[in-house]
């Protein structure tokens, strides 16, 4: 955990990100929101980082998400993509396989994010070993806290062991996949909680392509 990091000099650091926040979101948030988000992103990232080295760069991504939400709640779900996010406790493991796998496998554009409830300061060991052995890339994923507009653009949240401090949003569709905490595990365990969130994967992207259902009105007669 870093220390609190003084005004001046986090806007310093968050400067140049919030500028090209605030330029690609022209004519739909202020200079003053995007500023105010990424500088809030730093200090949430700031509080279980143990490297500030890139952590304006991570402030950028998170902020970027975050605003990106705002822009979807303002949509109809049928103008817009489907939304899909996933929580653990730490947002290093469970989480982070399922929004890998999910992004890996879907034909259709959905919009995934992961986050956690109390985020580490690093991915767990062997991560994107094992999601590469099943052809899936990591990137450049790191642990990120649940912030409120991403949990409100949501049309989809899964939670995966967060227990009482998972979020609660109404309208919100909820699913949760018992799965053991990766923490620790071994490479054959992790290979065995990576297949069972694929499958989970799979009965999801199934739920998302199934039709909605429609109401039917019965004649009295």
């Amino acid at each position: 955990m870093t220390s609190p990091v003084p005004e001046p000099l986090l806007h310093e650091r968050t400067g140049l990100g919030a500028a090209r926040l605030a330029a690609r979101h022209r004519g739909h948030f202020s200079e003053e929101t995007v500023r105010a988000l990424i500088a809030d992103s730093y200090r949430r990232l700031a509080l279980t980082a143990t490297v500030t080295t890139h952590l304006n760069v991570l402030a950028e991504h998170l902020a970027a998400e975050r605003l990106d939400a705002l822009a979807a709640a303002r949509q109809t779900p049928a103008a817009r993509p489907v939304r899909v996010l996933f929580v653990c406790g730490h947002n290093s493991g469970r989480s982070q396989i399922a929004a890998a796998l999910l992004t890996h496998r879907a034909d259709e554009p959905i919009t995934v994010s992961s986050a956690g409830t109390d985020p580490a300061a690093e991915l767990e060991p062997h991560l994107a070993e094992v999601l590469a052995e099943v052809g899936v890339d990591l990137g450049r994923a790191y642990p990120k806290p649940l912030t409120e507009e991403v949990v409100g653009a949501a049309d989809f949240v899964i939670t995966l062991g967060c227990g009482d401090a998972c979020p609660v949003v109404p309208g919100r569709r909820y699913l949760d996949w018992p799965t053991p905490d990766p923490h620790g595990a071994s490479l054959p365990e992790l290979r065995r909680i990576r297949d069972a969130i694929d499958a989970h994967v799979s009965d999801l992207l199934a739920l998302i392509a199934a039709p909605a259902p429609t109401s039917t009105t019965t004649d009295p007669k």
